[in-house]
């Protein structure tokens, strides 16, 4: 999920209370998407029967956070990511990214070869012109 002003607290109270108590919240997306106070009342107070989050509102997460010791908690340094699968596949693209490089022919791009920027203030022209 992309993070927005429309997006911060977007599991809040009421959200969490839809759980009820055999409810488990997961977030390995972004920390502000989910109320952190509501979310840890919540835990405390046995609304929710528990969370795994991997992102938080600060990251790292401070050696005073009151996550370190809220009850029901599952926390990881936003590492949610990290499998052999997943380095296998990074270092696999990385070295073919490279090696398309030195080739002269470079693969996933940000800006396709054929995009070229127009002097400021004019329109370029694409497919659709």
């Amino acid at each position: 999920m992309r993070f927005s002003d429309r997006s911060r607290g977007l599991v809040g109270v009421d959200e969490l209370a839809a759980l009820g108590p055999r409810g488990r919240l997961v977030n390995t997306s972004r920390g502000p998407i989910v109320d952190e106070g509501a979310l840890i009342s919540a835990l405390r107070e046995g609304t929710i029967a528990g969370a795994a989050l991997d992102v938080f509102d600060i990251e790292p997460l401070p050696q005073n956070s009151p996550w370190r010791s809220t009850p029901r908690a599952l926390l990881t340094p936003h590492i949610g990511y990290v499998s052999s699968n997943a380095y296998q596949n990074m270092y696999r693209e990385c070295v073919e990214g490279i090696v398309a490089w030195l080739d002269g022919a470079p693969v996933r791009l940000l800006t396709p070869p054929h995009a070229t920027r127009a002097p400021q203030g004019q329109h370029q022209q694409g497919p659709s012109d």
